[in-house]
Formats: structure tokens, C-alpha cells, sequence
């Protein structure tokens, strides 16, 4: 009789929880999740990275002789700038991966330190967003996704432009 009651109780108390269960709300799935994972972000990277040395303005044919530089003689760099850019936008959209800065900034995430011999004004780093933004559309990435990619972008913007100095 006793089990009974407990078996009997048992199925009253997970009867009961049921329609809690159904009526709450899941969890949303992290921007990482929503870009559709390293792969996807890695996709979109490779194509923002190339079009960003063929970008006239910061790319191959920049007046910023630093950005000239590197898109012309450090080529060969880029398939693993590609990596850390794909690792950075992983963990910084909520993703696995951990980013690991060659040049730590003054927080794990920072980017000054590995852009300040650049000397990136804050008008070349817009036209980098803006590039950014093209190849988000290039991968029909959604308009919320995006806008926060982008978010996530320009918070980085001083770091990446601390070492411009107006003339």
C-alpha cells in the first residue's frame, strides 16, 4: 500500500509540473548560436579579412602607410589573423572558444595593444565596420544578428584607435 501511495503522489507531483515546464520560457540561444557557429563566423571572417586588403581606404592602397604595409608585405600573416579574428567574434559572442591575444590589451578582450603600431584613425576603423557590415550582408546574416556584431565592434573602437594621434 505504501508504494502505491508513493507512486500514486509521485505522478501527481510530475502532473503537476507539466504545464510549468511548457509555460516557461527557453532559453534564447546565444548570438554565437544564432550566427550559426564557427563555421559560419569563420565564413563571414574570411570574407571581411580579404575584403578588407582590397578596401581602398584601409586596405593595399591606404594613406595610412602602416595599413598599406601590412595588407601589402604581411600577406602572409593573414590566414592566421583570420584564425584569431574567427576565435575573437566566437568568444565574444558567446561562443566555446577562447580568444588568446598574441598582444594582450588591458583586458582579455582588449585590442589596443595589437593595433596601436597601426596608427588606425576612428574614420578608418568606420570604414572597417563598414566592411564588416558588407560581408554580414555578403552571408545574409539577419538584421539583429548583425546589429549586434556590429554592437560588439565599435564598443573595441578606442582600444583599436588608441594609438591614432591627430596631426
Amino acid at each position: 500500500m505504501k508504494k502505491s501511495l508513493i507512486a500514486i503522489l509521485s505522478l501527481f507531483v510530475v502532473a503537476l509540473t507539466l504545464p510549468l515546464q511548457a509555460a516557461s520560457p527557453k532559453t534564447e540561444k546565444s548570438l554565437y548560436e544564432r550566427l550559426g557557429g564557427v563555421f559560419a563566423i569563420a565564413m563571414v571572417v574570411d570574407h571581411f579579412s580579404d575584403a578588407v586588403v582590397q578596401n581602398p581606404i584601409v586596405g593595399k592602397a591606404s594613406q595610412n602607410p602602416a595599413l598599406r604595409e601590412w595588407h601589402t608585405k604581411n600577406l602572409g600573416r593573414l590566414p592566421g589573423l583570420k584564425f584569431m579574428r574567427t576565435l575573437w567574434v566566437c568568444e565574444v559572442s558567446g561562443g566555446p572558444f577562447k580568444f588568446s591575444p598574441t598582444k594582450p590589451g588591458k583586458t582579455h578582450l582588449g585590442l589596443e595593444n595589437a593595433h596601436r603600431d597601426l596608427k588606425i584613425s576612428p574614420a578608418e576603423f568606420d570604414e572597417v565596420a563598414a566592411e564588416l557590415g558588407r560581408s554580414l550582408d555578403f552571408a545574409k546574416v539577419p538584421a539583429r544578428e548583425k546589429g549586434e556584431v556590429l554592437a560588439a565592434f565599435a564598443a573595441h573602437k578606442n582600444e583599436v584607435t588608441a594609438g591614432y594621434k591627430t596631426k
